[in-house]
Protein backbone atom coordinates (compact mmCIF):
# COMPACT_ATOMS: atom_id res chain seq x y z
CA UNK A 1 0.00 0.00 0.00
CA UNK A 2 1.30 3.73 -0.47
CA UNK A 3 2.29 5.80 2.21
CA UNK A 4 -0.06 6.92 4.80
CA UNK A 5 -1.52 9.96 4.26
CA UNK A 6 -2.35 11.06 7.72
CA UNK A 7 1.52 10.23 8.38
CA UNK A 8 3.23 11.51 5.44
CA UNK A 9 1.18 15.34 5.82
CA UNK A 10 2.39 15.58 9.67
CA UNK A 11 5.96 14.38 8.91
CA UNK A 12 6.10 16.93 5.62
CA UNK A 13 4.81 19.53 8.00
CA UNK A 14 6.94 18.55 10.59
CA UNK A 15 9.81 17.38 8.54
CA UNK A 16 9.84 21.54 6.94
CA UNK A 17 9.55 22.98 10.22
CA UNK A 18 12.02 21.37 11.90
CA UNK A 19 16.05 21.76 11.83
CA UNK A 20 18.18 19.88 9.78
CA UNK A 21 17.39 17.02 6.95
CA UNK A 22 14.48 14.77 7.48
CA UNK A 23 13.82 11.73 4.99
CA UNK A 24 11.14 9.82 4.51
CA UNK A 25 11.03 6.45 2.37
CA UNK A 26 6.83 5.14 1.46
CA UNK A 27 5.55 8.64 1.47
CA UNK A 28 2.16 9.25 0.41
CA UNK A 29 1.89 9.83 -3.93
CA UNK A 30 -1.19 11.05 -3.33
CA UNK A 31 -1.77 14.80 -4.51
CA UNK A 32 -3.43 15.75 -1.22
CA UNK A 33 0.61 15.10 0.71
CA UNK A 34 1.95 16.95 -2.52
CA UNK A 35 -0.31 20.23 -1.64
CA UNK A 36 1.68 20.04 2.02
CA UNK A 37 4.70 19.87 0.49
CA UNK A 38 4.37 22.80 -1.89
CA UNK A 39 3.00 25.14 0.52
CA UNK A 40 5.70 24.28 3.13
CA UNK A 41 8.21 24.67 0.16
CA UNK A 42 6.59 27.97 -0.71
CA UNK A 43 7.74 28.97 3.19
CA UNK A 44 11.01 28.29 2.73
CA UNK A 45 11.51 24.04 2.81
CA UNK A 46 13.82 22.64 0.32
CA UNK A 47 12.24 19.59 -0.69
CA UNK A 48 13.81 16.89 -2.75
CA UNK A 49 12.68 13.35 -4.83
CA UNK A 50 15.05 11.04 -4.71
CA UNK A 51 16.18 8.42 -6.99
CA UNK A 52 14.84 5.68 -4.71
CA UNK A 53 11.48 7.40 -4.50
CA UNK A 54 12.41 8.97 -1.16
CA UNK A 55 11.71 12.72 0.14
CA UNK A 56 14.40 14.50 1.66
CA UNK A 57 13.40 17.69 3.21
CA UNK A 58 15.20 20.67 4.27
CA UNK A 59 13.94 22.46 7.74
CA UNK A 60 13.37 25.76 7.95
CA UNK A 61 14.57 25.68 12.00
CA UNK A 62 10.94 27.18 13.16
CA UNK A 63 11.02 30.12 11.22
CA UNK A 64 8.81 29.82 7.85
CA UNK A 65 9.13 32.96 5.57
CA UNK A 66 5.90 34.37 3.72
CA UNK A 67 5.04 33.82 0.36
CA UNK A 68 4.46 36.40 -1.71
CA UNK A 69 1.29 34.52 -3.46
CA UNK A 70 -1.43 32.77 -2.11
CA UNK A 71 -0.71 28.97 -0.68
CA UNK A 72 -2.21 26.37 -2.43
CA UNK A 73 -3.78 23.45 -0.35
CA UNK A 74 -5.47 22.03 -3.34
CA UNK A 75 -7.96 19.53 -2.07
CA UNK A 76 -6.22 19.26 1.08
CA UNK A 77 -8.47 20.01 4.35
CA UNK A 78 -5.35 18.04 6.66
CA UNK A 79 -3.21 20.18 4.70
CA UNK A 80 -5.31 23.95 5.34
CA UNK A 81 -6.66 23.32 9.04
CA UNK A 82 -3.26 21.91 10.50
CA UNK A 83 -0.80 24.50 8.47
CA UNK A 84 -3.75 27.33 9.82
CA UNK A 85 -1.62 26.16 13.51
CA UNK A 86 1.67 26.29 12.23
CA UNK A 87 1.65 29.53 10.59
CA UNK A 88 -1.05 31.60 13.42
CA UNK A 89 2.28 32.30 15.86
CA UNK A 90 4.95 33.18 12.75
CA UNK A 91 6.31 36.56 11.84
CA UNK A 92 4.37 37.60 8.72
CA UNK A 93 1.34 37.28 6.48
CA UNK A 94 -0.80 34.45 5.04
CA UNK A 95 -2.81 33.35 2.87
CA UNK A 96 -4.72 29.84 2.24
CA UNK A 97 -6.57 28.69 -0.73
CA UNK A 98 -7.94 25.23 -1.80
CA UNK A 99 -10.07 24.12 -4.88
CA UNK A 100 -13.93 24.83 -5.29
CA UNK A 101 -14.32 21.42 -3.05
CA UNK A 102 -12.12 22.66 -0.41
CA UNK A 103 -13.41 26.03 -0.47
CA UNK A 104 -16.83 24.85 0.58
CA UNK A 105 -15.67 22.75 3.55
CA UNK A 106 -16.08 24.48 7.43
CA UNK A 107 -13.12 26.37 9.03
CA UNK A 108 -14.96 28.04 11.67
CA UNK A 109 -13.70 24.58 13.72
CA UNK A 110 -9.78 25.90 13.74
CA UNK A 111 -10.69 29.98 13.81
CA UNK A 112 -12.50 29.52 17.06
CA UNK A 113 -9.25 27.84 19.41
CA UNK A 114 -6.68 29.88 17.16
CA UNK A 115 -8.50 32.89 18.30
CA UNK A 116 -8.92 32.11 21.91
CA UNK A 117 -5.46 31.77 21.59
CA UNK A 118 -4.98 35.78 20.56
CA UNK A 119 -4.83 34.57 16.49
CA UNK A 120 -5.33 37.20 13.68
CA UNK A 121 -7.51 34.61 11.50
CA UNK A 122 -9.70 35.59 9.13
CA UNK A 123 -11.90 33.65 7.22
CA UNK A 124 -14.72 33.95 3.90
CA UNK A 125 -18.13 32.96 4.86
CA UNK A 126 -17.11 30.04 7.33
CA UNK A 127 -14.93 28.60 4.68
CA UNK A 128 -11.16 29.52 2.76
CA UNK A 129 -10.04 31.60 1.43
CA UNK A 130 -8.23 31.77 5.09
CA UNK A 131 -6.29 34.69 5.88
CA UNK A 132 -3.62 35.12 9.06
CA UNK A 133 -1.59 37.57 10.32
CA UNK A 134 0.86 35.98 12.34
CA UNK A 135 1.76 37.08 15.95
CA UNK A 136 2.68 35.39 19.24
CA UNK A 137 -0.09 33.52 20.86
CA UNK A 138 -0.74 32.03 24.63
CA UNK A 139 -1.80 29.17 25.45
CA UNK A 140 -5.54 27.73 26.29
CA UNK A 141 -7.04 24.73 27.47
CA UNK A 142 -9.31 24.00 24.80
CA UNK A 143 -12.38 20.93 24.63
CA UNK A 144 -13.14 19.93 20.76
CA UNK A 145 -17.20 20.02 20.07
CA UNK A 146 -16.50 17.92 17.25
CA UNK A 147 -13.94 14.96 16.62
CA UNK A 148 -11.64 15.96 14.42
CA UNK A 149 -7.69 15.06 14.69
CA UNK A 150 -6.92 18.01 12.56
CA UNK A 151 -8.55 20.63 15.04
CA UNK A 152 -6.23 18.98 17.40
CA UNK A 153 -3.42 18.90 15.37
CA UNK A 154 -3.72 22.82 14.55
CA UNK A 155 -4.08 23.41 18.28
CA UNK A 156 -0.91 21.55 19.07
CA UNK A 157 0.93 22.95 16.27
CA UNK A 158 -0.05 26.60 17.37
CA UNK A 159 0.71 25.36 21.16
CA UNK A 160 4.36 23.80 20.42
CA UNK A 161 5.26 27.57 19.53
CA UNK A 162 3.50 29.23 22.50
CA UNK A 163 4.33 30.29 25.91
CA UNK A 164 2.67 28.26 28.35
CA UNK A 165 0.90 24.58 28.26
CA UNK A 166 -1.30 24.23 25.67
CA UNK A 167 -4.26 21.06 26.23
CA UNK A 168 -6.81 19.37 24.23
CA UNK A 169 -9.62 17.53 25.29
CA UNK A 170 -11.51 15.02 23.39
CA UNK A 171 -14.78 13.35 24.26
CA UNK A 172 -13.95 10.55 21.14
CA UNK A 173 -10.17 10.21 20.97
CA UNK A 174 -9.24 10.87 17.24
CA UNK A 175 -6.31 9.16 15.85
CA UNK A 176 -2.69 10.25 17.63
CA UNK A 177 -0.43 10.53 14.40
CA UNK A 178 0.21 13.73 15.41
CA UNK A 179 0.89 13.00 18.98
CA UNK A 180 3.33 10.41 18.00
CA UNK A 181 4.89 12.52 15.07
CA UNK A 182 5.63 15.36 17.30
CA UNK A 183 7.26 12.94 19.75
CA UNK A 184 9.52 11.14 17.03
CA UNK A 185 10.50 14.94 16.09
CA UNK A 186 12.07 15.52 19.81
CA UNK A 187 8.96 17.61 21.44
CA UNK A 188 7.50 16.97 24.90
CA UNK A 189 4.04 15.97 24.97
CA UNK A 190 1.48 14.67 28.11
CA UNK A 191 -1.07 12.09 27.72
CA UNK A 192 -4.54 11.75 29.64
CA UNK A 193 -7.72 9.68 29.76
CA UNK A 194 -9.21 12.30 27.18
CA UNK A 195 -6.53 14.90 26.73
CA UNK A 196 -3.21 16.13 25.46
CA UNK A 197 -1.01 18.51 26.38
CA UNK A 198 2.14 20.48 25.16
CA UNK A 199 4.40 23.39 26.67
CA UNK A 200 5.91 25.43 24.30
CA UNK A 201 7.82 26.95 22.87
CA UNK A 202 10.08 23.92 21.97
CA UNK A 203 12.18 22.84 18.74
CA UNK A 204 11.91 20.11 16.47
CA UNK A 205 14.67 17.90 15.18
CA UNK A 206 14.91 16.30 11.39
CA UNK A 207 14.45 12.72 11.59
CA UNK A 208 14.47 9.49 8.84
CA UNK A 209 11.55 7.46 8.80
CA UNK A 210 9.59 5.01 6.83
CA UNK A 211 5.97 5.68 6.60
CA UNK A 212 3.77 2.53 7.15
CA UNK A 213 1.37 1.41 4.61
CA UNK A 214 -2.09 3.19 4.71
CA UNK A 215 -5.00 1.05 6.07
CA UNK A 216 -7.87 3.76 4.87
CA UNK A 217 -6.25 2.49 1.53
CA UNK A 218 -6.15 -0.48 2.13
CA UNK A 219 -9.76 -1.01 3.41
CA UNK A 220 -10.50 -0.68 -0.06
CA UNK A 221 -8.35 -4.25 -0.88
CA UNK A 222 -9.69 -5.87 2.08
CA UNK A 223 -13.72 -5.29 1.80
CA UNK A 224 -13.12 -6.06 -1.94
CA UNK A 225 -11.33 -9.36 -0.75
CA UNK A 226 -13.95 -9.55 2.01
CA UNK A 227 -17.10 -9.88 -0.73
CA UNK A 228 -15.91 -13.17 -2.33
CA UNK A 229 -16.00 -16.43 -0.51
CA UNK A 230 -12.52 -18.43 -0.73
CA UNK A 231 -10.74 -15.10 -1.63
CA UNK A 232 -7.54 -14.20 0.37
CA UNK A 233 -5.07 -11.12 -0.14
CA UNK A 234 -2.11 -10.62 2.09
CA UNK A 235 -0.68 -6.56 2.50
CA UNK A 236 2.32 -6.03 3.82
CA UNK A 237 3.81 -3.07 6.26
CA UNK A 238 0.02 -1.87 6.60
CA UNK A 239 0.02 1.20 9.56
CA UNK A 240 -2.10 -0.55 12.66
CA UNK A 241 -1.98 2.16 14.81
CA UNK A 242 -4.88 1.36 17.30
CA UNK A 243 -6.77 4.40 16.62
CA UNK A 244 -7.15 3.37 12.78
CA UNK A 245 -6.95 -0.05 13.23
CA UNK A 246 -10.64 -0.72 14.59
CA UNK A 247 -11.45 -1.36 10.81
CA UNK A 248 -10.00 -5.22 11.31
CA UNK A 249 -12.65 -5.35 14.33
CA UNK A 250 -15.76 -4.61 11.63
CA UNK A 251 -14.49 -7.15 9.21
CA UNK A 252 -14.13 -9.51 11.96
CA UNK A 253 -17.76 -9.25 13.22
CA UNK A 254 -18.71 -9.32 9.63
CA UNK A 255 -17.59 -12.39 9.55
CA UNK A 256 -13.99 -12.31 7.45
CA UNK A 257 -11.25 -14.33 9.18
CA UNK A 258 -8.32 -11.79 9.76
CA UNK A 259 -4.87 -12.44 11.16
CA UNK A 260 -1.94 -9.98 12.07
CA UNK A 261 1.46 -11.86 11.05
CA UNK A 262 4.16 -9.65 11.90
CA UNK A 263 3.92 -6.36 14.20
CA UNK A 264 6.91 -4.06 14.83
CA UNK A 265 7.41 -0.91 15.77
CA UNK A 266 8.51 2.36 13.92
CA UNK A 267 8.85 6.11 15.22
CA UNK A 268 6.28 4.94 17.76
CA UNK A 269 3.69 3.83 14.81
CA UNK A 270 2.22 0.21 14.81
CA UNK A 271 3.02 -1.62 11.57
CA UNK A 272 2.34 -5.14 10.31
CA UNK A 273 1.40 -7.59 7.52
CA UNK A 274 -2.25 -8.26 7.49
CA UNK A 275 -4.02 -11.84 6.13
CA UNK A 276 -7.89 -11.53 5.05
CA UNK A 277 -9.45 -14.88 4.12
CA UNK A 278 -13.33 -14.53 3.31
CA UNK A 279 -15.32 -16.97 4.78
CA UNK A 280 -17.67 -19.43 2.31
CA UNK A 281 -20.67 -18.20 4.33
CA UNK A 282 -20.27 -14.52 3.43
CA UNK A 283 -20.10 -11.56 4.91
CA UNK A 284 -23.00 -10.98 8.29
CA UNK A 285 -23.83 -7.73 9.92
CA UNK A 286 -22.79 -5.03 11.76
CA UNK A 287 -23.82 -1.34 13.16
CA UNK A 288 -21.13 1.55 12.97
CA UNK A 289 -21.71 4.04 15.57
CA UNK A 290 -20.10 6.18 18.35
CA UNK A 291 -16.82 6.44 19.35
CA UNK A 292 -16.22 3.81 16.50
CA UNK A 293 -18.01 6.03 13.69
CA UNK A 294 -15.47 8.66 14.52
CA UNK A 295 -12.24 5.96 14.10
CA UNK A 296 -13.72 5.02 11.02
CA UNK A 297 -15.06 8.09 9.28
CA UNK A 298 -12.75 7.45 6.05
CA UNK A 299 -13.45 3.59 5.78
CA UNK A 300 -17.47 4.49 6.05
CA UNK A 301 -18.29 4.99 2.36
CA UNK A 302 -16.56 1.35 1.41
CA UNK A 303 -18.09 -0.37 4.41
CA UNK A 304 -21.31 1.72 3.32
CA UNK A 305 -20.90 0.23 -0.39
CA UNK A 306 -20.27 -3.21 0.78
CA UNK A 307 -23.74 -3.11 2.82
CA UNK A 308 -26.35 -5.19 0.34
CA UNK A 309 -24.06 -8.06 -0.09
CA UNK A 310 -24.00 -8.80 3.22
CA UNK A 311 -27.17 -10.95 4.98
CA UNK A 312 -27.78 -8.68 7.52
CA UNK A 313 -26.83 -4.80 6.11
CA UNK A 314 -24.82 -2.32 7.98
CA UNK A 315 -26.27 0.72 9.83
CA UNK A 316 -24.20 3.63 10.17
CA UNK A 317 -24.86 6.27 12.79
CA UNK A 318 -23.18 9.32 14.55
CA UNK A 319 -21.07 9.94 11.01
CA UNK A 320 -22.78 13.38 10.40
CA UNK A 321 -19.35 14.78 9.43
CA UNK A 322 -19.28 12.45 6.71
CA UNK A 323 -21.37 15.51 4.84
CA UNK A 324 -18.81 17.90 4.85
CA UNK A 325 -15.95 15.71 3.87
CA UNK A 326 -14.45 16.19 -0.30
CA UNK A 327 -18.41 15.68 -0.69
CA UNK A 328 -21.64 15.09 0.95
CA UNK A 329 -20.70 11.64 1.14
CA UNK A 330 -23.82 10.02 3.16
CA UNK A 331 -26.10 11.67 0.26
CA UNK A 332 -23.44 10.38 -2.56
CA UNK A 333 -23.58 6.79 -1.22
CA UNK A 334 -27.09 6.56 -0.64
CA UNK A 335 -27.54 8.07 -4.29
CA UNK A 336 -25.09 5.79 -6.02
CA UNK A 337 -26.03 2.59 -3.86
CA UNK A 338 -29.94 3.36 -5.43
CA UNK A 339 -28.57 3.42 -8.75
CA UNK A 340 -27.06 0.15 -8.98
CA UNK A 341 -30.85 -1.20 -7.65
CA UNK A 342 -29.94 -1.33 -4.06
CA UNK A 343 -32.46 -0.44 -1.36
CA UNK A 344 -31.09 1.99 1.31
CA UNK A 345 -32.21 4.35 3.99
CA UNK A 346 -30.55 8.10 4.37
CA UNK A 347 -30.36 9.96 7.77
CA UNK A 348 -28.65 12.90 9.04
CA UNK A 349 -25.82 11.41 10.04
CA UNK A 350 -25.22 8.03 8.66
CA UNK A 351 -27.21 4.82 7.05
CA UNK A 352 -29.10 2.01 6.62
CA UNK A 353 -28.33 -0.47 4.22
CA UNK A 354 -30.23 -3.44 4.23
CA UNK A 355 -28.58 -6.59 3.25
CA UNK A 356 -29.56 -10.17 0.37
CA UNK A 357 -29.31 -7.47 -2.00
CA UNK A 358 -27.84 -8.17 -5.42
CA UNK A 359 -26.55 -5.00 -7.47
CA UNK A 360 -26.36 -4.14 -10.90
CA UNK A 361 -23.95 -1.55 -13.28
CA UNK A 362 -25.08 1.60 -13.83
CA UNK A 363 -23.40 4.80 -14.03
CA UNK A 364 -22.49 5.93 -10.68
CA UNK A 365 -21.34 9.55 -10.16
CA UNK A 366 -17.34 9.86 -7.61
CA UNK A 367 -18.97 13.76 -6.93
CA UNK A 368 -15.19 14.27 -7.39
CA UNK A 369 -14.58 12.65 -4.10
CA UNK A 370 -11.49 9.75 -3.98
CA UNK A 371 -13.18 7.49 -1.71
CA UNK A 372 -16.36 7.62 -3.17
CA UNK A 373 -14.74 6.61 -6.65
CA UNK A 374 -12.69 3.67 -5.01
CA UNK A 375 -15.90 2.33 -2.54
CA UNK A 376 -17.94 2.00 -5.74
CA UNK A 377 -15.08 0.53 -7.48
CA UNK A 378 -15.52 -2.55 -4.72
CA UNK A 379 -19.08 -2.22 -5.16
CA UNK A 380 -19.29 -2.49 -8.62
CA UNK A 381 -16.55 -6.03 -8.53
CA UNK A 382 -19.90 -7.64 -7.24
CA UNK A 383 -22.60 -5.98 -9.36
CA UNK A 384 -24.18 -7.70 -12.30
CA UNK A 385 -22.58 -6.41 -15.85
CA UNK A 386 -20.81 -3.34 -15.88
CA UNK A 387 -20.43 -0.16 -14.18
CA UNK A 388 -18.93 3.75 -15.00
CA UNK A 389 -17.77 5.40 -12.19
CA UNK A 390 -17.64 9.34 -13.92
CA UNK A 391 -14.73 11.13 -11.93
CA UNK A 392 -12.84 8.23 -11.29
CA UNK A 393 -9.51 10.25 -11.66
CA UNK A 394 -10.53 11.67 -8.46
CA UNK A 395 -8.53 8.51 -6.77
CA UNK A 396 -4.98 10.17 -7.55
CA UNK A 397 -6.22 12.47 -4.91
CA UNK A 398 -5.02 9.56 -2.07
CA UNK A 399 -3.93 6.88 -4.29
CA UNK A 400 -2.87 7.19 -8.06
CA UNK A 401 -2.11 3.19 -7.93
CA UNK A 402 -5.71 2.18 -7.07
CA UNK A 403 -7.12 1.24 -10.10
CA UNK A 404 -3.65 -0.75 -11.36
CA UNK A 405 -3.62 -3.01 -8.15
CA UNK A 406 -7.47 -3.57 -8.05
CA UNK A 407 -6.54 -5.02 -11.42
CA UNK A 408 -3.34 -6.77 -10.76
CA UNK A 409 -5.52 -8.80 -7.54
CA UNK A 410 -8.84 -9.39 -8.92
CA UNK A 411 -9.18 -12.86 -10.94
CA UNK A 412 -10.95 -12.91 -13.62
Amino acid sequence: MPGDKSISHRYALLGAFAEGTSRFSNFSTGADCASTLACMEALGAKVRKLDDGCIEIDGVGGRVTPANHPLDCGNSGSTMRMISGLLAPQQGAFTLIGDESLSRRPMERIRKPLSEMGAQLTLTDGHAPVTIQGIPLHAIDFTTPVPSAQVKTCILLAGLQSDGTTTVRESIRTRDHSELALRAFGATLTRSIDSISITGPQTLHAIEAAVPGDISSAAFFLCAAALFPHSGLILDGIGLNPTRAALLDVLTTLGARIAVLQLQEMNSELVGTVQITADESGLRSTEVSGALAAQLIDELPVLAAIGPYTSGGIRIRDAKELRVKESDRIALVARNLRAMGAEVEEFEDGLDVPGGQQLHGAVVDSGGDHRIAMAFSVAALRAEGETLIQGAESAAISFPEFFDLLDLVAER
